[in-house]
Protein backbone atom coordinates (compact mmCIF):
# COMPACT_ATOMS: atom_id res chain seq x y z
CA UNK A 1 0.00 0.00 0.00
CA UNK A 2 0.94 3.64 -0.79
CA UNK A 3 -0.16 6.87 -0.11
CA UNK A 4 -0.92 9.91 2.52
CA UNK A 5 -3.09 7.72 4.68
CA UNK A 6 -1.24 5.07 4.53
CA UNK A 7 1.94 6.94 5.73
CA UNK A 8 0.02 8.57 8.40
CA UNK A 9 -1.32 4.63 9.82
CA UNK A 10 2.21 2.82 9.58
CA UNK A 11 3.41 6.44 11.47
CA UNK A 12 0.69 6.08 14.15
CA UNK A 13 1.03 2.23 14.61
CA UNK A 14 4.69 2.10 15.09
CA UNK A 15 4.14 5.18 17.70
CA UNK A 16 1.34 3.23 19.59
CA UNK A 17 2.84 -0.66 19.53
CA UNK A 18 6.71 0.43 19.45
CA UNK A 19 7.01 -0.87 16.10
CA UNK A 20 10.09 -0.65 13.56
CA UNK A 21 8.04 1.15 11.18
CA UNK A 22 10.18 -0.17 8.38
CA UNK A 23 8.85 -4.07 9.20
CA UNK A 24 5.24 -2.96 8.67
CA UNK A 25 3.23 -3.99 5.63
CA UNK A 26 -0.65 -3.88 5.21
CA UNK A 27 -0.82 -7.61 6.67
CA UNK A 28 0.70 -6.43 9.74
CA UNK A 29 -1.68 -7.51 12.80
CA UNK A 30 -1.47 -9.09 16.34
CA UNK A 31 -0.35 -11.90 14.67
CA UNK A 32 2.75 -10.32 13.72
CA UNK A 33 3.52 -7.27 15.69
CA UNK A 34 3.38 -8.88 19.52
CA UNK A 35 2.65 -6.08 21.40
CA UNK A 36 -0.50 -5.62 19.88
CA UNK A 37 -2.88 -6.93 22.13
CA UNK A 38 -6.41 -6.12 22.61
CA UNK A 39 -5.51 -2.84 25.21
CA UNK A 40 -3.24 -1.69 22.15
CA UNK A 41 -5.54 -2.29 19.88
CA UNK A 42 -8.06 0.24 21.67
CA UNK A 43 -4.77 2.32 22.32
CA UNK A 44 -4.26 2.18 18.22
CA UNK A 45 -7.82 3.03 17.20
CA UNK A 46 -8.16 6.11 19.81
CA UNK A 47 -4.88 7.79 18.74
CA UNK A 48 -6.10 7.28 14.73
CA UNK A 49 -9.59 8.73 15.48
CA UNK A 50 -7.95 11.30 17.38
CA UNK A 51 -4.89 12.09 14.39
CA UNK A 52 -8.06 11.65 11.76
CA UNK A 53 -10.88 13.38 13.14
CA UNK A 54 -12.95 10.24 12.57
CA UNK A 55 -15.21 8.10 15.24
CA UNK A 56 -15.19 4.35 14.53
CA UNK A 57 -18.50 2.15 15.27
CA UNK A 58 -17.61 -1.50 17.48
CA UNK A 59 -18.26 -3.23 14.09
CA UNK A 60 -15.51 -1.45 12.28
CA UNK A 61 -13.35 -1.99 15.06
CA UNK A 62 -13.53 -5.53 14.87
CA UNK A 63 -12.68 -5.68 11.59
CA UNK A 64 -9.89 -3.74 11.28
CA UNK A 65 -7.68 -6.34 12.74
CA UNK A 66 -4.28 -5.27 9.97
CA UNK A 67 -2.83 -2.47 8.67
CA UNK A 68 -4.21 -2.79 5.34
CA UNK A 69 -8.40 -3.17 6.57
CA UNK A 70 -7.81 0.10 8.70
CA UNK A 71 -6.14 1.48 6.21
CA UNK A 72 -9.02 0.66 3.78
CA UNK A 73 -11.78 1.85 6.77
CA UNK A 74 -10.04 4.92 6.91
CA UNK A 75 -10.00 5.84 3.57
CA UNK A 76 -13.75 4.73 3.12
CA UNK A 77 -14.90 7.28 5.63
CA UNK A 78 -12.58 9.82 3.79
CA UNK A 79 -14.58 8.99 0.37
CA UNK A 80 -10.72 9.00 -1.05
CA UNK A 81 -10.40 5.65 -2.82
CA UNK A 82 -8.35 3.02 -1.97
CA UNK A 83 -4.50 3.02 -3.12
CA UNK A 84 -2.71 -0.42 -3.29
Amino acid sequence: MTGPVWEQVTQIAADVLGADRASLDEHSGPEKIESWDSVQHLNLMLALESHFSLQFDPDEMDKMTTLGKITQVIQAHAGSPSSS
